[in-house]
């Protein structure tokens, strides 16, 4: 009985204790003037790439997203160099997150008296790189 109870125990320490964390380097910007949906887009083709190929993927996209995602990265990257002693060859964009910031609200004139609302989106984009495990 005894034996089956540490393989139990042993089981489920398997699966609930994770191995050793990964280290991470993360950069945020936040209240971006452009929408969300637009930055998604972007975020989506750079999620998981090497930040070289993802630098380069950036630089050459025709988007506004991508200038800022460029930076946010480049910020990432100098934050594993500097504080967390890792080498800019082996990071990786382990996550991307673009979350919805505050709507700017404005009214735009129509016929009749009428009045439109026009919603001005922000959001926050935050960069999350790891190191690629060897092996």
């Amino acid at each position: 009985m005894a034996d089956v109870r540490k393989k139990v125990d042993k089981a489920i320490n398997e699966v609930f204790e994770p191995e050793e964390p990964a280290m991470t380097a993360v950069a945020t910007a936040k209240y971006v003037r452009i929408s969300p949906r637009k930055m998604r887009l972007v975020a989506d083709q750079v999620r998981g790439k090497d930040i070289a190929a993802a630098r380069t993927l950036l630089n050459f996209s025709t988007r506004n997203a991508a200038g800022v995602i460029n930076k946010v990265i480049g910020s990432a990257a100098a934050n594993a160099e500097n504080n967390h002693d890792m080498s800019a060859d082996d990071l990786y964009v382990s996550s991307i997150l673009v979350n919805e910031g505050p709507t700017l609200k404005r009214i735009r004139p129509r016929a009749m008296g009428r009045a439109f609302r026009v919603r001005k989106r922000s959001c926050h984009v935050t960069v999350e790189l790891s190191a690629r495990k060897e092996g």
